[in-house]
């Protein structure tokens, strides 16, 4: 992203600098910028784990701007650890792993099954951790 970043800068007319934000401030201007703006009406956006640099509540933001470009004819391809970007209604789920790339539903998502153990009861994983 850096050297993205860097590219920016040095464009005729442009932006402001991406450099002097924050790590998820920047995300989220290039969201707002550029892959979810109302000029960009369709292409291709291959993200990689966009969620980061992102809080809970930017990656809730970036799951509905997502909605947004695929409305408006974007394909998107994101390779994420999160079960909120995977819970983008509609989207077809490929599941990667020991097994190879299989399709996948939201629900029977490892990482899903991971986040909600976790999330039920700490104290199992912090337990092994944390001794």
């Amino acid at each position: 992203m850096h050297g993205y970043y860097s590219w920016r800068d040095d464009l005729p007319d442009a932006p402001p600098s991406l450099h002097t934000m924050s790590h998820g401030e920047s995300f989220n201007a290039l969201l707002d910028e550029v892959l979810d703006h109302p000029h960009y009406v369709s292409g291709l956006a291959c993200l990689d784990e966009p969620e980061a640099a992102l809080s809970f509540s930017s990656t809730l933001r970036w799951l509905a701007s997502l909605d947004r470009m695929r409305s408006r004819g974007t394909q998107v391809i994101c390779a994420t650890h999160s079960p909120v970007l995977a819970a983008l209604p509609g989207a077809t789920i490929l599941e990667l792993g020991d097994w190879g790339i299989r399709e996948s539903a939201w629900e029977d998502l490892e990482l899903v099954r991971l986040h909600r153990g976790f999330l039920d009861a700490p104290g199992r994983y912090l337990r092994h951790l944390l001794e």
